[in-house]
């Protein structure tokens, strides 16, 4: 379990069940492997793979972070969208 803070303040914690904050995220290349082992008949006795980055999102402002391991690589912030 881990716990970072948002740039807008809110607590970040991924321990809670269900985990509202963390995203499970792959890559096409990363989903289409998936696929290939459950197409080679190993549907049943493999654990799913870890995605190759962590996605976190805020309840609060909605900010995005994205983590390779431990090191933060992309932060994304919502804008509001002028539909006019």
């Amino acid at each position: 379990m881990a716990v970072v803070w948002c740039k807008c303040g809110e607590r970040l914690w991924n321990g809670a069940d269900p985990n509202l904050i963390q995203y499970t995220v792959y890559s096409d290349p990363e989903w289409i492997n998936i696929l290939d082992l459950v197409d080679s008949g190993l549907e049943y006795g493999f654990d799913l793979p870890e995605p190759t980055h962590d996605v976190w999102r805020c309840p609060k402002c909605e900010r995005v972070y994205i983590y390779e391991g431990n090191k933060l690589v992309k932060q994304y912030v919502l804008e509001e969208l002028d539909e006019n």
